[in-house]
């Protein structure tokens, strides 16, 4: 199964300016936000049989993923 990319403006498109401001403004954001799309290419990339990895690491890319975006969303919260 494919897993199609989502960027973070499509995963919070309620928070579009913030996201825009916080890439500019606060550089831990920005490095979240710059971890989010790397794994969300690399995930991808692996769904896609472009890249082969042991399925452990597989979860392991996808569990570190969904703590970026919990932690990119406390952000967006505040």
């Amino acid at each position: 199964m494919i897993m199609e990319k989502h960027d973070l403006l499509h995963e919070f498109p309620e928070f579009k300016d913030k996201i825009h401001l916080l890439k500019v403004e606060d550089k831990h954001f920005r490095k979240l936000f710059d971890e989010y799309h790397e794994l969300q290419n690399r995930i991808y990339n692996i769904n896609s049989g472009i890249e082969v990895v042991i399925e452990e690491y597989g979860h392991e890319l996808k569990a570190k993923l969904l703590h970026v975006k919990d932690t990119i969303y406390t952000y967006l919260i505040k």
